[in-house]
Parts: C-alpha cells; sequence; structure tokens
C-alpha cells in the first residue's frame, strides 16, 4: 500500500447535498483521520490473513447458520434470542445506512473476492454490531448456557469479548470502515443483545 496517500478527510466526497453542520463535520474530519491513522500504522503489523479470517468470522450468513443449528440440535433456551437478535441486527443496520449515506472509506481494500461491497453505505459497521450481539449474548446468558463448565465460563466469555473487540477492530485496519462506524455498530450489538435477552423469547 502507498502509505504517501493524502489524508482521507482531503479527497473524500459527500454523498449528500445538504448542509452538514460546523461541529459534526469536525468530527468526521477528526473520524476520518484517525481512521486513516490507525489503517495506515496498521497495515505492516498485522497479518491480511488473521484480519480476513476475523472479517469471514462475521459474516452474516455463517453466524445466522449456526446460531439456528444450535437452537435446533441443542435446544438451549440461550440459543432462541441469539438467531432473532442477529435478524433484529441485520434489518436496522439495512435500514440505517441508506438513511445515513456515509461512503466508505477510499482507501477500503477489497482483498476478499467473497466480499464485493456492492453497498457503498458504511454507518453502522454490521460486521461489528453483530459480533458485539454475540458477545454480550453469551455474557449475558453465561450462568444459565455453561453452568456445567463453571471452571471455563470466564475463559469462554473472554474469548468471545476478544474476539468481538478484534474483528471490531479489524474493519478499521483493513479500511472497510472509519473507527465511528465501528464504534456505533459495537453500540447497537450490546443494545441489541439487551434487548434480545430480554425479550426475543419463545
Amino acid at each position: 500500500m502507498n502509505h504517501s496517500t493524502p489524508p482521507p478527510h482531503k479527497t473524500t466526497k459527500t454523498t449528500s447535498t445538504t448542509t452538514v453542520p460546523s461541529s459534526l463535520s469536525q468530527l468526521i474530519a477528526l473520524d476520518t483521520t484517525l481512521s486513516y491513522h490507525l489503517h495506515t500504522i496498521s497495515q505492516p503489523l498485522l497479518p491480511q490473513s488473521f484480519l480476513i479470517l476475523l472479517e469471514l468470522s462475521a459474516d452474516f450468513s455463517s453466524l445466522f447458520i449456526i446460531s439456528l443449528s444450535l437452537l435446533l440440535f441443542l435446544r438451549h433456551l440461550f440459543f432462541t434470542p441469539l438467531p432473532l437478535g442477529l435478524l433484529l441486527d441485520l434489518t436496522l443496520v439495512r435500514l440505517i445506512k441508506p438513511l445515513v449515506r456515509r461512503s466508505r472509506p477510499h482507501y477500503n481494500i477489497n482483498t476478499n473476492p467473497a466480499f464485493s461491497y456492492r453497498k457503498q453505505d458504511s454507518f453502522p459497521c454490521g460486521h461489528a454490531s453483530r459480533v458485539f450481539i454475540v458477545a454480550a449474548l453469551l455474557h449475558l446468558s453465561a450462568e444459565a448456557i455453561i453452568a456445567a463448565l463453571v471452571e471455563l465460563s470466564d475463559f469462554i466469555i473472554g474469548v468471545a469479548w476478544f474476539w468481538a473487540l478484534a474483528t471490531s477492530v479489524s474493519r478499521v485496519v483493513l479500511g472497510r470502515h472509519f473507527f465511528f462506524d465501528v464504534f456505533a455498530g459495537a453500540c447497537f450489538g450490546v443494545l441489541e443483545a439487551l434487548f434480545a435477552f430480554h425479550f426475543l423469547w419463545f
């Protein structure tokens, strides 16, 4: 990658003709600059194969099929809100993205042929919301789902949160999203997990 590329806020084109408040413009510029900086300094440090593996691990289709299979075969109550929460997340993210219409970073490198990124809307980050809804639901349901593995409960929950955090960070490192997209996606995921845990049971 050519690190001499100018900072993204100088070349990014807006997708809307509406006037953006100056405070919001400053926040977007800060977010864009921070995201580009994180992307640039991390490129030599983190192997692309690991980042792509994290990306694949948070694919909606895979997570939904796994969660549905766990629900059907294990029949544990924990797995009831998980697929429903993932569907809720998919719906909300797809509703919000075209409303916000924030373009992906101009340095977004599509290194994975499995993802075409036909839809360029970037906010919020769906990968971040998905991994955080899984980690948060596991955390909330830990007492019920892994009561038989008390010794491993903290380890399992820790791995889930690490996976969620690492996957979210990888979205910025790969140039797929801006930092604030990922932060907002993670917040959405936690809120959706709380909603799913309390209301999406059957």
